[in-house]
C-alpha cells in the first residue's frame, strides 16, 4: 500500500541500487513489533534498517482474551518511533501487519483502529491461513529448491505448511506460540508437551514432512539454532541456511525442553524475555521432530515480511535465482567492471571445459556467482584483499545459498587474490565445505588470475581471449592486438590453471 510519494535518490549515495525508493514493513506480532526498512523491492532484497520491540500484546490473550493496556501503550510507542523513521528514510511504501494476538483479542478491533491512525495507513489483520502462506513464500524466496514443510513459531500460534520448490501447498495455524503455550500450560512445561502433542496429532500437514526438511523461522527458534552453534563450535555465525541433521538437534532440545539451562553455552546471547519462551520453543519442536520425523532442519532468516514482498513482484522477477540477483547488485556496488563480472561467467565455463572439469548444476551456478564476486575487494590493500573479500562474502545476507555453497564463494574470492593455498585462512570454514567444492573454487579461482591479468577488469577483451585444449596443452589464444599481453606473469598463472588438469599450456596469438 502507496505510503508517500518517491523522492530522487541522493547522488552522492553510491552505495545503494536505484529503484522507487525504499519499501517497509511493520509486523505486529504475539511478542514482539518489528520495523524492516528494505532498500527496494526486489528479488534479494537488503534491510536498510532493522528494529523490534517485545511489546508482549500476546501475553493477556489466552487467559483474559483481550491486549493488555501496558503492552498496548509499549507497541504503540514503538509504532509512533518507526513511524517517524519511515518517514526520515523517504519510505515509499508501507505494510503493517497483524498476527495472532490481535486477530484472537476482543479489544483486537480498537487497538487497530488506534494504530492506522498512528501509522498513516490501513492495517491487514492476517488470518491463520494467510500468515502460513505469506511465511511459506518467505521459505520459497530465501531457498533454493526447497521441499519440506515451512514453521513459523510466534508468540500466539505456529504455521505449518508444505513446500515444493516454487510452490506453497497445504497450510494450518496451531495455537502453539510461545507465549500462548505458556499460559495454556500455566508455566508447566509438561503440560505444554501434553498440549503440544495433541494439537500435532491433529495436524493435516505434519504427515508430508517424513524424510524431507523442516525450514523453523522466527526468532525463538533461531534463538536455539544460535545456541547450538555456540555449543557445537560451528565456524560461520550466519544463521540463514544453517541446517541440524534431527539426531543431533533431538539431544539438544533435551535439557532445554525440561528447562534445564546450566550445560547451555552462550545463553546470555539470548535477551532475558526470549530465554523464558525458550524451553516452550525446544518443547514444540521436539515434538514436531518426533510427529514429523524430517531428515533435517534448516534455519530461516526470512517469514512472513520477506514472504509478502516476494508476493509483490511481477512472475519474472519471481523467477530469478535470488543468490545471483544479489551477487549481481554487489559487483554493481563494488567491482570495477559489472560487465567483465558477465563476461567472466562463459569465459571460465570454457576453462572448466578445456580442463575436462565437469560439474553439476548447482556448482554451475556457484561458479557464476563467484565470478560476480570476484573483483569486490578491488579497493582494499593487496595484502589483504583476499581476506577482506572472503569475510564479505562469508558474512553476507546471501540467500538462495547453502552454508556449504557460501563456503565455496568465500574460499573462491581468496584464492583468486591470495593465491591457491589456504593455509594462511585456517581451517575454519573449509570444514563446512566438501572437498569437491574446495577442488572447484581453487579451479574457478585459477581462472580468474588468468583473466585478470588478461583483461585488467575492463569488459570486451575476455571474449577475444579463447582457452583451448590441444592433446595435452592448455592453449591461450590470444587476438593479434592481444599479443603482448604474454608475459611471464601470464605464462606462470597459465601454467598453474593447466595444472589442475593436468596439462601443459601454451599461449598463441592469431
Amino acid at each position: 500500500m502507496l505510503f508517500r510519494p518517491a523522492r530522487t535518490s541522493d547522488p552522492a549515495a553510491q552505495g545503494r541500487i536505484a529503484g522507487l525508493g525504499p519499501v517497509a514493513v511493520i509486523d505486529i506480532g504475539s511478542n514482539s513489533v518489528r520495523l524492516v526498512v528494505y532498500e527496494r523491492l526486489a528479488r534479494s532484497p537488503t534491510p536498510l534498517f532493522n528494529e523490534k520491540t517485545l511489546a508482549g500484546l500476546g501475553a493477556a490473550v489466552a487467559e483474559e482474551g483481550h491486549l493488555a493496556p501496558d503492552a498496548m501503550n509499549k507497541a504503540k510507542g514503538a509504532l509512533r518511533r518507526f513511524t517517524t523513521l519511515c518517514r526520515q528514510m523517504d519510505v515509499v511504501e508501507l505494510d503493517v501487519l497483524a498476527t495472532a494476538a490481535v486477530r484472537e483479542a476482543t479489544n483486537g478491533t480498537d487497538f487497530i483502529a488506534e494504530v492506522e491512525a498512528i501509522c498513516g495507513v490501513p492495517v491487514n489483520v492476517l488470518t491463520g491461513l494467510e500468515e502460513a502462506r505469506l511465511a511459506a513464500l518467505g521459505i520459497v524466496a530465501g531457498f533454493k529448491d526447497a521441499d519440506g514443510i515451512a514453521g513459523d513459531l510466534g508468540g500466539g500460534s505456529l504455521e505449518l505448511t508444505d513446500v515444493h520448490g516454487t510452490q506453497t501447498g497445504k497450510g494450518e495455524s496451531l495455537l502453539l506460540g510461545g507465549l500462548r503455550l505458556q499460559a495454556d500450560a500455566k508455566g508447566s512445561l509438561k503440560q505444554a508437551r501434553e498440549i503440544t502433542r495433541r494439537a500435532f496429532e491433529g495436524s493435516e500437514v505434519l504427515g508430508s514432512l517424513s524424510g524431507r526438511t523442516f525450514y523453523a523461522i522466527g526468532g525463538t527458534w533461531r534463538s536455539l539454532a544460535r545456541l547450538h552453534m555456540r555449543e557445537c563450535g560451528y565456524p560461520l555465525h550466519v544463521m540463514h541456511g544453517y541446517r541440524i541433521p534431527v539426531g543431533d538437534l533431538e539431544e539438544f532440545l533435551k535439557p532445554l525442553a525440561r528447562g534445564s539451562f546450566d550445560a547451555i553455552a552462550g545463553l546470555s546471547v539470548v535477551s532475558k524475555q526470549r530465554q523464558a519462551l525458550l524451553p516452550f520453543g525446544a518443547i514444540v519442536l521436539a515434538e514436531l521432530l518426533r510427529a514429523g520425523k524430517p531428515r533435517s532442519m534448516s534455519v530461516s532468516a526470512l517469514g512472513l515480511r520477506e514472504g509478502l514482498l516476494f508476493s509483490k513482484l511481477d512472475p519474472v522477477a519471481r523467477k530469478e535465482d535470488a543468490l545471483l540477483s544479489a551477487a549481481r547488485e554487489l559487483a554493481m556496488l563494488r567491482s570495477r567492471s559489472p560487465a567483465h563480472a558477465e563476461e567472466l561467467i562463459n569465459w571460465s565455463a570454457g576453462a572448466m571445459r578445456a580442463l575436462g572439469i565437469d560439474e553439476t548444476e548447482e556448482e554451475v551456478r556457484l561458479r557464476a556467482a563467484s565470478c560476480l564476486l570476484a573483483d569486490i575487494g578491488w579497493r582494499a590493500h593487496p595484502d589483504y584483499r583476499g581476506e577482506q573479500s572472503f569475510n564479505i562474502i562469508a558474512h553476507a545476507a546471501f540467500v538462495g545459498v547453502d552454508h556449504p555453497g557460501r563456503a565455496y564463494l568465500a574460499l573462491a574470492a581468496y584464492y583468486r587474490h591470495a593465491g591457491l593455498s589456504d593455509e594462511e585462512l585456517g581451517i575454519g570454514l573449509r570444514e563446512i565445505a566438501p572437498v569437491r567444492y574446495l577442488m572447484r573454487a581453487r579451479t574457478a579461482a585459477a581462472t580468474f588470475r588468468v583473466a585478470y591479468l588478461i583483461s585488467g577488469s575492463m569488459e570486451g577483451v575476455l571474449p577475444r581471449a579463447l582457452l583451448r585444449k590441444r592433446k595435452d596443452v592448455l592453449e591461450l589464444v590470444l587476438a593479434g592486438d592481444l599479443a603482448d599481453l604474454a608475459g611471464n606473469r601470464l605464462v606462470t598463472r597459465l601454467k598453474q590453471l593447466a595444472s589442475l588438469g593436468g596439462l601443459s599450456a601454451a599461449i598463441v596469438s592469431k
